[in-house]
């Protein structure tokens, strides 16, 4: 389970051995919850960054984003964009016009987000038609030889990261179109040796074999950058590869304005404001025609998602405190964590972007799959794939009387309920038909 970039010390070290221990998602998850109260105020954050990523894998999306409110540190005389000097434009389109001419690729994610691994899923097939043959991703491991072969991702194909749903389809589709994988991340701890570690490995694999190859990677962060910075002195994964490559990179930063909670006021809400968009965009200087960069030394453009938080996230939007009617996210947002959303997360709707821009439909499940047991974890996975490949969505179920829905493409999915334990609830076969 990779992290962001920093030094453990012992108790934190337990503490990762001990989520590694436990038999899935779900019991890591159930580990978090009764060890965190236990544990020093440094360790509790650390736990607190953990749970995140637990619940990005349960597909508590939402609930991920509240628990571990990331926000990066403000750029020094950040002046956001205006609409006079500015226009959002399908980050779809821009990358792939901007990748025309360029060899090596590089976006980041957040990983406790999900959200951030959209654009790159959108952006495989078109970087594919540019001629880009390599694909590397920084949750990807060596211990899964088969992997290409077989065309989908197991429990042995990397980290945990691998089992959340969307990075799953990424390896999915990387794989369908051809491209070769690349796994590339390092188990050093220290920080400056990791990313060295990295880019050595992205050089001996691909450029030292491949001279004229071209290169699409996924990594965490600010791995991502072509100068020091973001990590303090640290020099960054793209900034140690341009010099062994002598190519320039073209950087795609998604984790510098998320959204991170109810507070609309952060730099992220105004930018929403001032650029609305259902997709994820970027933002075009009306004269030059060039994206906007908040970091230029660092990376190339800003990506700015879509909001994913509104009213109905966070249940009945007629919910109120005080018999207050809720009328906006961030009311409801400060409501909902004060009376410890948290706690019960299936009030909670999962976000629309789970669609992905409509080729996903919605399947409803309750916890009358689970036989009315919690915690449970449904789970739909492909009729021809293993029982321990990267399911296609994963719902977790932390109370009882509960319902949701999974978002699936169209075709045949082997539905299963189970317990922290692994134990077999229920399991049945069902179709997903376009409407």
């Amino acid at each position: 389970m990779g992290v962001i970039a920093q030094s453990y010390d012992q108790s934190e070290l337990d503490l990762f051995r001990a989520l590694r221990r436990q038999p899935n998602q779900l019991a890591r998850y159930q580990y978090l919850v009764r060890t965190m109260p236990h544990l020093s105020a440094s360790d509790q954050v650390v736990a607190g960054q953990f749970r995140s990523f637990s619940l990005d894998e349960l597909g508590l999306y939402n609930q991920a984003v509240l628990s571990f409110p990331l926000t990066s540190e403000r750029p020094l005389d950040l002046v956001l964009p205006n609409q006079d000097e500015w226009k959002g434009a399908d980050a779809v389109d821009v990358i792939t016009k901007l990748a025309t001419d360029r060899r090596i690729v590089m976006i980041n994610e957040a990983h406790h987000n999900a959200q951030t691994r959209e654009l790159t899923l959108a952006l495989l097939p078109r970087l594919r038609a540019l001629g880009f043959t390599y694909f590397a991703a920084e949750a990807l491991g060596d211990d899964d030889p088969s992997l290409t072969r077989r065309g989908y991702p197991v429990k042995t194909s990397g980290t945990e990261y691998l089992q959340e749903p969307l990075y799953g389809e990424i390896v999915r589709e990387a794989i369908r179109l051809g491209f070769i994988l690349v796994p590339y991340d390092s188990s050093i701890l220290d920080p400056q040796a990791r990313d060295a570690a990295q880019a050595e490995s992205l050089y001996q694999k691909v450029f030292a074999k491949d001279p004229g190859a071209r290169l699409f990677v996924h990594a965490g962060y600010a791995h991502i950058d072509k100068a020091s910075g973001r990590l303090n002195n640290v020099e960054p994964m793209a900034m140690k590869l341009a010099k062994l490559t002598g190519l320039d990179p073209l950087s795609i930063d998604q984790t510098q304005f998320l959204e991170s909670g109810p507070d609309t006021s952060d730099d992220y809400h105004v930018l929403m404001q001032r650029f609305p968009t259902q997709s994820a965009e970027v933002l075009i200087n009306s004269v030059t025609g060039k994206p906007w960069s908040a970091l230029p030394k660092l990376y190339d453009l800003n990506v700015i998602l879509p909001i994913a938080l509104d009213v109905k996230t966070f249940g009945d939007e007629k919910w109120s405190g005080g018999g207050r009617t809720i009328e906006n996210v961030s009311d409801a947002g400060r409501l909902r964590l004060v009376s410890g959303m948290l706690i019960a997360p299936n009030e909670m709707q999962r976000p629309k972007w789970l669609t992905l821009n409509g080729q996903r439909y919605p399947f409803p499940i309750s916890t009358e799959q689970c036989r009315k047991q919690s915690p449970c974890l449904i789970s739909a996975h492909y009729i021809d794939e293993s029982a321990d490949a990267t399911s296609a969505d994963v719902y977790a179920f932390t109370e009882p009387n509960a319902n949701s829905k999974l978002y699936l493409y169209p075709g045949r999915y082997r539905l299963r309920a189970r317990n922290a334990d692994g134990k077999s609830m229920s399991e049945q076969v069902i179709q997903i038909n376009r409407p």
